[in-house]
């Protein structure tokens, strides 16, 4: 299989990933393992930190409960005082500040995935980004003209942030800008007031450079790149341009 450098229109080899069929479950189990969620569940040791213990009620005995009429459940001492003494019930489920009787246990199992599946799901991550009818079907606003998959020529990273947007959005027919809006609810207040899209993804070489958030473009390394980074949410077919180095460490990487 081979693609198209833009702007020189210079034709190169791609990887065979790029000709790997889509696999949306694997795609979407890559996605779904190793994410880090805090697991549901009370902390092992609430209502049991206290300095309590079992009563006696045996006869003649210093500080026993014989005779006094008090249940058997494991007390702590509030009050000391020659031979009064005043304590309250702790520990168990029935007391004041005690355990819970059958709390959700803090137990997660992490799901797992095999090697040769995470490479299937990768390649069949990347053969999305080069798929017409993957990309329509996800951005069903974004009518695609440019050939996929959008490969742009490495020297073009010389260029300014600004004259690279300017650049990279004539070759692909689309303009480039940043997207965000302003979160609906209380979500405002807890450090999360905008809502940001996904929007172009551009894969760089080993050794490239180039910090494009502001201008709303995501850019990974090659090296680094990932189902998560190509089917946000699972779902395959993100707008992604790769640079001419990109395409041949990625054909190294998926040998």
């Amino acid at each position: 299989m081979k693609g198209k450098i833009l702007p020189s229109m210079r034709e190169i080899e791609l990887p065979d990933a790029f000709s790997t069929p889509v696999r949306e479950d694997l795609i979407w189990k890559a996605t779904i393992t190793g994410i880090k969620k805090q697991p549901y569940g009370t902390y092992p040791l609430a209502g049991k930190q206290s300095s309590s213990g079992k009563q006696r009620h045996a006869r003649r005995r210093w500080k026993s409960l014989y005779g006094r009429g008090i249940s058997r459940i494991p007390r702590k001492y509030l009050i000391k005082k020659g031979e009064f003494y005043y304590m309250v019930g702790t520990f168990i489920p029935g007391t004041r500040g005690g355990r819970a009787a059958h709390p959700p246990k803090p137990i997660r199992k992490e799901k797992k995935m095999n090697k040769k599946e995470k490479l299937l799901a990768l390649k069949a991550a990347i053969a999305a980004t080069a798929s017409k009818e993957w990309l329509e079907k996800k951005y069903k606003k974004i009518k695609i003209k440019c050939e996929l998959p959008l490969i742009i020529d490495s020297s073009l990273l010389e260029k300014k942030n600004k004259d690279f947007v300017k650049t990279l959005s004539e070759i692909i027919g689309i303009e480039i800008k940043r997207k965000r809006k302003i979160r609906a609810g209380k979500g405002k207040m807890r450090g999360r007031k905008y809502k940001k899209s996904y929007s172009l993804l551009l894969v760089l070489g080993k050794e490239e450079k180039k910090d494009l958030r502001n201008y709303g473009i995501e850019t990974v390394q090659a090296d680094k790149l990932s189902v998560k980074h190509l089917a946000s949410g699972g779902v395959p077919g993100r707008l992604t341009c790769y640079t001419e180095k990109a395409i041949k460490d990625l054909g190294e990487r998926l040998k």
